[in-house]
């Protein structure tokens, strides 16, 4: 794999050298048998946490994320396997609230998530708001020492093996965005329901969940009442920028894949390689790996250089290499023929990874909304 952007400004030596610790650690670990997915993420979660990886999935007291290490840290998972960067970037997301905001008594969770003692989740989408989260519709009733939960979350990755939930509900403060708070939700609470277990292109464990009369204390709340949406977005921006690294990792891996193949000798003599239109595939795929890396790292860079929101860096970052990684990855698969759609063949199982990536944490759609309102706010319009 091309290792030069390492020597890129952006990182520190400390960045080099986890992603080179990283690197071997994959090597021996990965990929793991995905027949039973939910057994794997188990146990995925335990080795990363076992290998000291997990400890920068979150930020105990004292800690800030470094978004350039979860970065590194989800490029280099994915391009080895794509459930071992589900497993990592859920550890993170499921409890960024808890390391942004949470206080001393939801912390000792948060430990557990570093270690890999307890798998987390983030309960955010809806079956009726999607995107939409200012028009979240669960309900989050203050009765005497805490709250009452009801309501349904959808597509929630982790839903059905996870440990605790951060969950966001309308608490009433205010309309809209300003009626929302989070809340840390163990799995075996009371009126929990798992309704539905849901299945994808690229396995993974993903919930439909239900909640009815789930009773929380009002020590589960994370934050501020009535600022949940300020929560889910500072958690999102955050991460938002990882989702484009992991898109980048699969990005790498296909060009890699592609590679190899079209270097191969071919019957009568000469290789892919030697064909100009080839030559062209490959030019456009090096270009997009190159141009998504250059967004992905500026964001985290951006971030971690005390920049106090990067909702235009990172949207850019998460819609370009995503959007760039599918056309790479279909790329690979057309320059393989008829294996590229093969079971067993590395670009055939990116092909189903990527697809979810455009969607999750905010839609492509959604991500050129955040950006051209943030260029026209900057343009004073």
């Amino acid at each position: 794999m091309d290792r030069s952007f390492l020597d890129w400004p952006f990182f520190e030596d400390r960045h080099r050298a986890l992603a080179v610790g990283l690197e071997e650690w994959c090597a021996a670990h990965l990929p793991v048998d995905h027949g039973d997915v939910d057994a794997a993420c188990r146990g995925l979660v335990a080795a990363l946490g076992a290998g000291g990886w997990l400890r920068h999935s979150g930020a105990g007291a004292g800690e800030v994320l470094d978004v350039r290490t979860l970065c590194i840290i989800r490029e280099t998972l994915a391009r080895h396997d794509g459930l071992a960067d589900f497993a990592f970037a859920m550890q993170g997301l499921g409890m960024g609230a808890v390391s942004l905001f949470g206080g001393a008594e939801q912390r000792l969770w948060l430990e557990k998530t570093r270690a890999g003692a307890a798998i987390s989740a983030f309960a955010l989408t809806e079956p009726g708001a999607g995107s939409d989260v200012a028009n979240t519709a669960t309900t989050a009733k203050a009765v005497a020492g805490g709250y009452l939960l009801n309501g349904e979350k959808t597509y929630i990755s982790n839903g059905g093996i996870a440990d605790l939930y951060v969950v966001f509900a309308r608490s009433g403060e205010g309309p809209g965005a300003k009626g929302l708070s989070a809340f840390l939700m163990p799995a075996d609470s009371a009126g929990l329901e798992v309704v539905e277990r849901i299945e994808v292109v690229a396995p993974h464990p993903l919930a439909h969940l239900r909640m009815s009369d789930v009773s929380l204390p009002e020590s589960a709340r994370i934050g501020a009442a009535g600022a949940g949406f300020k929560v889910a977005m500072s958690v999102l921006d955050v991460f938002r920028a990882t989702v484009g690294a992991a898109a980048l990792g699969f990005a790498r891996r296909a060009l890699d894949e592609a590679l190899a193949r079209v270097q191969r000798p071919r019957a009568g003599g000469g290789c892919l390689a030697d064909l100009q239109m080839v030559q062209g595939h490959i030019a456009e795929m090096a270009l997009k790996v190159d141009a998504a890396a250059l967004l992905v790292y500026r964001a985290a860079w951006a971030k971690d250089m005390g920049a106090p929101r990067v909702s235009r860096e990172a949207a850019m970052a998460k819609l370009y290499a995503t959007e760039a990684a599918q056309e790479v990855i279909d790329a690979a698969v057309q320059l393989h023929g008829g294996d590229g759609v093969r079971k067993g063949f590395a670009v055939e199982s990116l092909y189903r990874e990527i697809r979810a990536l455009r969607i999750y944490e905010g839609a492509s759609d959604v991500q050129k909304v955040i950006i051209a309102r943030a260029v026209l706010q900057e343009a004073g319009a």
